[in-house]
């Protein structure tokens, strides 16, 4: 083989290198710096490219998709000086490769340490309850500050979230006492309460109940109010009515009342539970000799009804008697 041989040959293979050095395929998700010299010119994205060979060379292949790194466990001093440890994890995306590759040296190390420090800056500003209880807002805080560190690195940070908050044991002890405390407290409060309602709803009802009897005395006083002052005015009605017929010279109609009022003031004694045999003075009989006067008044006066009503209440009214026996009246001549 000769010289010229030898020459085409090495300049093919050094076309073919050329060529290959030329072209450069970046894959999906990934973006590479390219240099000339050391110093950054530009950035390939996905696909098919093409560059000065020799003169240009492929810097830092950097990772465009979301990424995630663990926060490492580190230990916090709470508002109220009470020691937590916490750990976490941060999702980031990067979306200038540039920046990302010559604004940062260590990109997720850089990450990293600025979330631990932003973790014990906001937890230490708030108190152990608050940390245990307000884990969003802390996820919220800790995703503004460091977020808004790495925009200069070409990062943006979507979600920075706690893990976990373990605080030490005889605080866990001590928070479990309390927490057994406040739920007595709890419960005697709601049962106090609960008495006290009860108390109010049972004077409520002895009070209304009250108010009701007294509703239904004063009720009961009108009837009777009412009742005795009807009695009262047919009292004076017939009071009156008499006292008329006296004034005409009926004296038949003032011997029919007093012996209808003897005849009631009789009657209620022969009713008395306690009044077996009634005892009456000779000088009595001559008002129930009176009756037959009576029924010869109500004959004349109401017609042969009323006699006879008169008669059967003449009959019904005799009592017995101890001692003589009075002689019987005669009937009067009509």
């Amino acid at each position: 083989m000769s010289g010229f041989d030898v020459f085409a040959i090495v300049l093919v293979l050094l076309v073919i290198v050329t060529l290959v050095a030329g072209v450069k395929t970046v894959p999906q998700g990934y973006d590479w710096t390219i240099e000339r010299f050391g110093k950054y010119t530009q950035t390939l994205s996905p696909g098919l490219n093409l560059i000065v060979p020799y003169f240009d060379r492929v810097g830092r292949k950097i990772n465009m998709m979301e990424q995630v790194i663990d926060i490492p466990e580190q230990e916090v001093i709470t508002k109220d000086n009470a020691t937590v440890t916490v750990d976490g994890v941060a999702f980031f995306q990067v979306f200038d490769a540039a920046k990302a590759s010559y604004e940062v040296a260590n990109l997720n190390q850089a990450i990293t340490v600025l979330t631990m420090t932003n973790i014990r800056s906001v937890m230490g500003s708030m108190d152990l309850d608050q940390v245990l209880s307000h884990r969003d807002e802390i996820n919220e805080r800790l995703l503004r500050v460091v977020d808004a560190a790495v925009s200069p690195w070409g990062v943006k940070v979507n979600r920075i979230e706690i893990k976990d908050i373990v605080p030490p044991a005889d605080l866990v002890e001590a928070m479990g006492r309390q927490m057994k405390a406040e739920r007595v407290k709890r419960a005697d409060i709601l049962a106090a309460e609960g008495q006290r309602q009860s108390e109010i709803l049972r004077a409520e009802g002895a009070k209304q109940g009250q108010i009701l009897q007294a509703e239904g005395r004063r009720e009961a006083a009108f009837r009777d109010a009412e009742a005795r002052e009807r009695s009262a005015e047919a009292e004076a009605k017939a009071t009156q009515m008499v006292s008329e017929a006296i004034s005409k010279g009926d004296v038949a109609a003032l011997n029919y009342f007093i012996a209808d009022k003897y005849i009631k003031a009789f009657g209620q004694l022969a009713d008395s539970p306690n009044q077996k045999v009634i005892m009456l003075p000779v000088e009595a009989m001559s008002m129930l000799g009176s009756l037959a006067g009576i029924g010869e008044i109500a004959k004349a006066t109401f017609g042969e009804s009323a006699a006879s009503a008169a008669a059967a209440a003449r009959r019904g009214g005799s009592v017995p008697m101890t001692g003589p026996t009075p002689p019987a009246m005669p009937p009067r001549q009509g």
